[in-house]
């Protein structure tokens, strides 16, 4: 209570993180593919879409990139 309780001993760890822990030869394949998509719609961006697509595009490239980082600090934590 106020800020006496336990606190946890591990750090946060996404779901998709714990299964790529696991087999670490999905997270690179999935990585490949990641990184691919994230070129796709950098092009479809830098060559105009309509409104309503542009921001679509914006929102997924950004998951995408999200998605590229948790990817990365697991490739990395398991080359440690």
């Amino acid at each position: 209570m106020f800020g006496l309780e336990k606190k946890p001993k591990e750090p946060f760890e996404f779901d998709l993180e714990s299964e790529l822990h696991k087999d670490p030869s999905k997270a690179k394949a999935l990585a490949k593919e990641v990184e691919e998509r994230i070129g796709k719609l950098k092009t479809l961006l830098r060559q105009g879409a309509d409104n309503d697509d542009f921001d679509e595009y914006g929102v997924l490239l950004h998951a995408y990139a999200a998605l590229q980082r948790v990817l990365k600090r697991v490739i990395e934590k398991k080359k440690k």
